[in-house]
């Protein structure tokens, strides 16, 4: 019986074959204040292009949320009401 060996090598994820990590392109290598301005520009650039909400939509929106919020209060006041009345039943 004779073994089968692969030979054929797999470029690891992110880097080249040789081992050496692949630069992004032409990018210049940036020291960590570079870094946090680039994070910070792309965090603009990323809100620029948001559609926000009109004041008509974001009250909309506030007061269904506050609705909701009150009528989860009242249906989990209930609930514990319940639940008390009956442990007060049960243990006397």
């Amino acid at each position: 019986m004779t073994e089968i060996t692969d030979t054929t090598q797999v470029p690891e994820p992110g880097g080249s074959s040789e081992g050496k990590p692949r630069r992004g392109g032409k990018r210049a290598k940036r020291g960590p204040l570079g870094r946090l301005g680039l994070f910070y520009r792309q965090i603009v650039a990323e809100l620029r292009k948001v559609v926000w909400p009109t004041r008509h939509q974001l009250s909309t929106y506030t007061t269904v949320v506050i609705v909701f919020v009150a009528i989860m209060i009242g249906l989990v006041t209930v609930i514990d009401y319940g639940f008390t009345q009956a442990i007060k039943y049960v243990f006397g």
